[in-house]
């Protein structure tokens, strides 16, 4: 079956009516994940997002590749639809007034650009309010605006190390394993779009923008909340648990005679019901195993025991007989079986989106319904300064001007002026 096909099986149908962010303009100064990620979501909740991008090379993610799809690589494409796209030189004075000129009619301002590269080049905070005094300033950074690092630029992986997250993986054979996803730098994306939106409401009530300010840092640290408090609390450095779980047990990917299978036996119950499916009920009479405090103590030997029975089904017949207990359980599978999987074809994630140089392009819905119903998309992501002549003849600059912007390297753009109506 192919991904195509799976689309095709959604009982989530896609709405009509946008998102209620329409009629706002957001300027995203984006880059990488974090930023682009902010506004990728404002875009699918309605909101017209233009993103500024470097004359020449654009986003640093058009450049990250492999893996394409067609000649696109992957990674621009999933951060990046529903904007429209302004390589702008705004370094350049003649850029810079570009830029002060869609600041204004601008909703929202969302940048991660290195720190102190925005005011550097002439648009502090100070400036930005009085360009646009009910412009919501979102800023994103690795470390945060102060302390010791607030000037250092940071990635994902760093500050998954940086937070202890690294260490929670650490096997203790060969360097530790980060988490193989921009956890960080989407979480960070996540709680921009929260704090933006607060600030839209703030907004309504005062007539005034806000400085939203989020960080990696911060996520991180919110991510391990429980292990930092556990660690001030006095309690000992957690242990790796593998897939398991501090406080659950058994709890975890255990063996079946064909791959792995994930359970959660996560309460008294649970545990009975689990031990009765897998015909074992000698479990329940072994000395440690009554309780979970007790399990939890023995966590090495109930793993082991649980595993010796786990082995002797196949993965198949295991899962039936669990989802027939009521147990809650899984395969453990490899990423490129999800989008076939009947359960997220039934849920709609995978939604077409056709794209002039990808047209079998799809892309991962915004993982929210409204009454039933994905929102509609606007726009594919976009080619780099396709809307650059739009936009430009839109904030009032003539034919003739953005040619000479155009010409003198200060704008990138797909389209003449001229083709673009005024």
């Amino acid at each position: 079956m192919t991904t195509r096909e799976t689309t095709m099986k959604s009982q989530i149908p896609t709405g009509t009516t946008p998102g209620s962010l329409v009629g706002l303009r957001v300027v995203e100064l984006g880059t990488s994940v974090a930023g682009p990620t902010t506004g990728q979501v404002l875009g699918d909740l309605g909101a017209e997002v233009i993103k500024v991008e470097r004359v020449g090379t654009g986003d640093d993610t058009r450049g990250w590749a492999p893996p394409y799809w067609g000649s696109e690589p992957m990674a621009f494409l999933g951060l990046n639809r529903n904007k429209k796209s302004l390589a702008l030189d705004f370094k350049d004075e003649r850029g810079a007034k570009v830029l002060e000129r869609l600041l204004r009619s601008a909703d929202v301002l969302v940048q991660n650009l290195r720190p102190g590269a925005l005011a550097k080049a002439g648009f502090d905070l100070e400036r930005l309010r009085e360009l646009n005094p009910r412009l919501i300033y979102c800023e994103m950074s690795g470390f945060g605006s102060v302390g010791p690092r607030a000037m250092e630029p940071a990635y994902d992986p760093l500050l998954q190390a940086y937070a202890g997250i690294v260490s929670m993986l650490d096997t203790g054979q060969g360097p530790p394993n980060r988490v193989p996803l921009s956890i960080l730098d989407k979480g960070t994306g996540m709680w921009a779009v929260i704090g933006i939106l607060d600030a839209l409401r703030r907004r309504d009530h005062t007539g005034e923008g806000s400085h939203v300010e989020v960080s990696l840092l911060q996520t991180a640290v919110s991510w391990v909340d429980q292990k930092v408090m556990g660690s001030r609390a006095g309690n000992p450095p957690p242990r790796n648990l593998g897939s398991g779980h501090a406080g659950v047990v058994p709890y975890g990917a255990f063996p079946a005679s064909s791959g792995y299978v994930f359970i959660s036996a996560g309460n008294q119950s649970l545990w009975v019901r689990l031990v009765s499916a897998l015909g074992a009920p000698d479990l329940l009479e072994r000395p440690g195993f009554g309780s979970n405090i007790e399990r939890a103590e023995r966590r090495a030997e109930v793993n082991e025991a649980v595993s010796e029975v786990t082995r002797t089904f196949e993965a198949d017949d295991l899962l039936e007989r669990l989802a027939k207990a009521g147990v809650p359980s899984a395969p453990v599978r490899p990423v490129h079986e999800v989008a076939a999987d009947p359960q997220v074809q039934a849920v709609g994630l995978v939604t077409p989106l056709p794209h002039p140089l990808v047209p079998e392009l799809e892309v991962i819905n915004l993982p929210v319904t409204f009454d039933g119903a994905y929102l509609p998309h606007q726009c594919p992501p976009p080619q780099l300064g396709q809307h650059s002549a739009e936009l430009l003849r839109e904030l009032g600059f003539s034919a003739q001007e953005v040619d000479e912007l155009v010409a003198g390297g200060v704008v990138d753009s797909s389209t003449s002026a001229d083709q673009v109506t005024a």
